[in-house]
Order: structure tokens, then C-alpha cells, then sequence
């Protein structure tokens, strides 16, 4: 049984139907799709230690499956910039969780790299009951439901068919150098292609769902923010 095996099965075995948001960084760092740096720590001093290791300004996530609106619930904290800012957001943060739902499963609390500004892609995969795997690509952002500005495949697909899915999307002159800036087409690509290998790997995997996906111009590394994985309904519980 490979890595990826035993996260899907640990996710399933515990009666959960999707990854929290760090086992599904971890996974899709394992295939190749690149992640801003996240530690999960369940104490202050790891926290601490994490946020040193990654460098200030940080980011703060509670990591809880009853608590699927972090943000809503006060449980997100951005440019913590020192210790003494993020020792008070931790507690911050779980007593917010608390707060919000008592009793609530949390499972610690993310510390991850808080990424500079840059394009915002969204990649995702969603299983169709009678076509399979779909994979997306487009704008992403918190404005992606207005916009729509996506385009579609079925899995597989081939590197020609991730680059005429850039070229459906308004962001098509973006990647011509429009404004004298240049991104990369070929991170695209590298990114939709192991997406589209992931399921057909795991076809367990219902879905997948990355946004933000920071893109930087050419020679800078471009990250994925945060990310959904969900697994196949037949584990769900009711």
C-alpha cells in the first residue's frame, strides 16, 4: 500500500467522506502539484517552532471537520507577523472554535505560508455519474462564481488538451505576455496533467477542488492555497 493509499483509507476508515485541508495538501503535494507550506500542530510550542521554520507573515487555520466555515467562525487569522501575534491568535482561534461549536472535533490548528499576491487560478476534478472524471480549469479567486470563466475535459487528457483549456478562458492573452508579464503555460499544464493522472490513479477521489492557485511569472514557484479533496459517496456516512 503506497502513501496515498493509506490517507485515502485513514480518511474513509475514520467515517469521512473528504480530507481536511491538510491531508489534502499532502496529497496533492505527493503528485506533484505544489502547495503552500502547512504544518499541522496541536500544541503552541509546535506552532511556534512552524511559523520560524516557514518565516513570518503566516497564516492560521483551525483544522476541524465539524468546523467547515472557518472564516465565518473566527477561526482564520492571516499575516501573523511575529510570536507574539500568533500566540495570540492561537488561543484566539480555539476559543473561537469553541465558541462556534461546542464540542467540536479539532484536530489542531495550520500554520502555513502566506503566499504574496499573484494570478489566481482554480483547478478542480468532479466526478460525473455518467461521463466520470471531469477536470477544470479558469480564474480563480473569490470571485470564480460570477465570472465563470472556466474551461472543461473528461479525463484523461493529454498535455495538447490542458493547453487549449488556457486558451477557452479569458486568461488565454494573460499567458501571451500581456502587459509585458510572463507566466508560465507549461506550470498549467504540468499541473492539469497530474490532476488528470491522480484519479484515474484513485478513482475513489470524487472530487477536487484548488482555489486560490497563486501563479507567479516565470521564475518564481507558484502554490496552490487552499484546497477540497472529497472521496467516493459510497463511504459516507449518514
Amino acid at each position: 500500500m503506497n502513501n496515498t493509499e493509506q490517507l485515502i483509507n485513514e480518511v474513509i476508515g475514520s467515517g469521512r467522506n473528504a480530507m481536511d485541508e491538510y491531508e489534502g495538501n499532502r496529497l496533492l503535494s505527493r503528485h506533484g502539484i505544489p502547495m503552500a507550506e502547512t504544518v499541522l500542530c496541536r500544541d503552541l510550542d509546535r506552532a511556534l517552532e512552524a511559523a520560524d521554520s516557514i518565516g513570518y507573515p503566516v497564516v492560521m487555520k483551525i483544522v476541524s471537520p465539524d468546523i467547515l466555515h472557518k472564516t465565518e467562525a473566527g477561526c482564520v487569522r492571516i499575516g501573523i507577523k511575529n510570536k507574539a501575534e500568533l500566540r495570540e491568535a492561537y488561543a484566539a482561534i480555539l476559543k473561537n472554535a469553541r465558541l462556534y461549536k461546542a464540542g467540536a472535533n479539532i484536530r489542531g490548528v495550520l500554520v502555513q505560508e502566506m503566499l504574496k499576491p499573484g494570478l489566481e487560478l482554480i483547478f478542480g476534478v468532479k466526478k460525473d455519474p455518467q461521463f466520470g472524471h471531469v477536470i477544470l480549469f479558469g480564474t480563480g479567486g473569490i470571485y470564480v462564481e460570477i465570472m465563470r470563466d472556466v474551461s472543461l475535459r473528461l479525463v484523461p487528457i493529454k498535455a495538447r488538451d490542458a493547453v487549449e483549456m488556457i486558451d477557452e478562458t479569458l486568461l488565454a492573452p494573460v499567458f501571451s505576455g500581456a502587459r509585458g508579464e510572463k507566466y508560465s503555460r507549461d506550470t498549467v499544464v504540468s499541473i492539469l496533467m497530474a490532476l488528470s493522472a491522480l484519479v484515474q490513479e484513485h478513482p475513489v477521489i470524487e472530487e477536487i477542488d484548488i482555489n486560490p492557485f497563486i501563479l507567479y511569472e516565470d521564475g518564481m514557484t507558484s502554490k496552490g492555497v487552499d484546497a477540497v479533496v472529497v472521496l467516493n459517496g459510497i463511504n459516507r456516512p449518514d
